[in-house]
């Protein structure tokens, strides 16, 4: 158990932040509905709220996890909290959607900064047989926030208005970070000492990167709405995808590579953010597509449905101590495993949802979404992290959240954009679309079921060639 006092402060500062960023995302999942109707959008646009922000978290995870490691992990972490609150504060007065997709660009950068550090930051106050219950903790503080998120959300959202979701975010922001400036000591840097610091680091490999990420999401809206354009859509799913391929392999190549190549050849660090990878990718296929069948198909108000999706975060929330300890006492692997078997179950489960409120299926299938993320979570970042060397750990840390956010962004996007190629012309989801809605719905999740598979075959591969070392 964590006795340190500082290390106590620490992980309540950086553990309060990872509660906020959860809670604001957790509330935008809730919020889709009002804000298409807000702004005269289509369902399957309002998805852009939501992919912006993991977009944009994404793409500059890694360059601000080598920034830590460069210049400092606190003050990147703390100069993000600054403009994830100045982001929120931009999205509460949006006058229109582009500006409402401006403040959550603003808000993705801070996020980025914060995500990007934590687990560097953890990692290198906290002793290796410590480790997975300080993550466990900080795991802790998300599932507060994600449980937090859709209930307080609902409700905010069934007294005020959905802008309140991300106006809360202003005043709570403000005293974590006069914590965080306390208890998290930052070194005197210039502008001229940072300039001069990432001079030299490989900015034509950042820009591949970003450009091929853009471009890789930008191809989902080609598939989707009253124009869909299948052909352009696959030349922009193509093209991102090698660009961004393309950027790795100039990273690995260039003089003063943002990720360090002995990251990249460490096969067995790679399986587990591949596997946090896909984790993430399923999990978020629920938190997109529930709001929609919860809210605009059954008809439930927001608080309601934020009280359903929360069961999953209050189960993670339970179940993340005990896991934390069992990581740190018995084999990680073999719990990860678990974690992803009962994972494949409710993608599942999600195909048997009905046209009709079934309340039994629905918190079960939720349960057991959140038994197995529980499971999976805090002992596969500990085999992350502790598999790489204490020196790279800011930027192992930040490919992890990197490989966490992308899992988050592409789940957005691909769950969106099945779901609604299959409902052409549809720009709002009702219950009259009946079976034609369900089917679309249950076929989105038997990709995620296929896919949780695909995570389960990858940790038996590994658990397997660790039997071989072994023996």
């Amino acid at each position: 158990m964590m006795k340190d006092n500082h290390n106590i402060k620490l992980i309540t500062v950086v553990g309060l932040f990872s509660f906020l960023t959860s809670l604001s995302g957790a509330s935008v999942n809730l919020a889709l509905p009002q804000i298409s109707s807000a702004f005269n959008v289509a369902n399957s646009t309002s998805t852009w709220v939501l992919q912006t922000g993991l977009i944009t978290t994404a793409v500059f995870l890694v360059f601000f996890g080598h920034l830590g490691d460069l210049i400092s992990k606190n003050l990147v972490f703390i100069y993000g909290g600054i403009l994830f609150v100045a982001g929120s504060g931009v999205n509460g007065i949006a006058a229109s959607f582009s500006m409402l997709i401006i403040g959550r660009f603003i808000q993705a950068i801070g996020a980025a900064m914060v995500m990007a550090n934590t687990m560097g930051i953890i990692t290198e106050a906290f002793p290796d047989q410590q480790r997975a219950e300080a993550l466990a903790v900080n795991s802790m503080f998300i599932s507060v926030g994600a449980i937090s998120g859709p209930a307080l959300g609902g409700f905010i959202m069934a007294i005020f208005s959905w802008r309140w979701i991300f106006l809360i975010n202003i005043p709570v922001g403000i005293i974590v970070l006069t914590l965080g400036f306390k208890v998290l000591p930052k070194p005197k840097k210039s502008v001229k000492s940072i300039v001069q610091t990432t001079r030299s680091v490989n900015w034509p490999g950042q820009f591949l990167f970003t450009l091929g990420m853009v471009i890789l999401f930008l191809s989902a809206s080609f598939f989707q709405g009253q124009h869909i354009r299948p052909g352009l859509g696959i030349i922009f799913l193509l093209s991102g995808i090698a660009l961004t391929t393309y950027s790795f392999i100039q990273d690995d190549r260039a003089k003063n590579p943002w990720i360090s190549p002995m990251l990249l050849h460490n096969a067995t660090y790679m399986l587990s953010i591949t596997t946090l990878f896909l984790a993430m990718m399923i999990n978020v296929f629920s938190n997109v597509l529930l709001p929609f069948y919860l809210q605009n198909f059954l008809g439930l108000d927001a608080f309601v449905s934020g009280l359903l999706m929360g069961i999953q975060s209050l189960i993670m929330l339970i179940i993340a101590p005990i896991v934390g300890y069992l990581a740190d006492k018995f084999n990680r692997m073999h719990i990860v495993l678990i974690g992803l078997i009962v994972l494949l179950v409710s993608q599942v489960g999600y195909m048997l949802f009905q046209a009709q409120l079934n309340l039994v299926i629905i918190i079960g299938v939720i349960f057991l979404n959140g038994v197995g993320m529980g499971l999976f979570i805090s002992p596969n970042n500990a085999l992350t992290m502790g598999v790489i060397e204490s020196k790279y750990d800011g930027v192992g840390g930040s490919l992890s959240s990197f490989a966490r956010t992308l899992g988050m962004s592409l789940g957005v996007s691909f769950a969106s954009t099945m779901l609604f190629l299959q409902l052409p012309g549809v720009r709002v989801i009702t219950a009259s679309l009946g079976d034609h809605f369900l089917v679309a719905f249950h076929r989105v999740f038997m990709g995620a079921a296929i896919l949780s598979l695909v995570a389960i075959l990858l940790v038996v591969y590994r658990i397997i060639k660790a039997n071989q070392k072994v023996a």
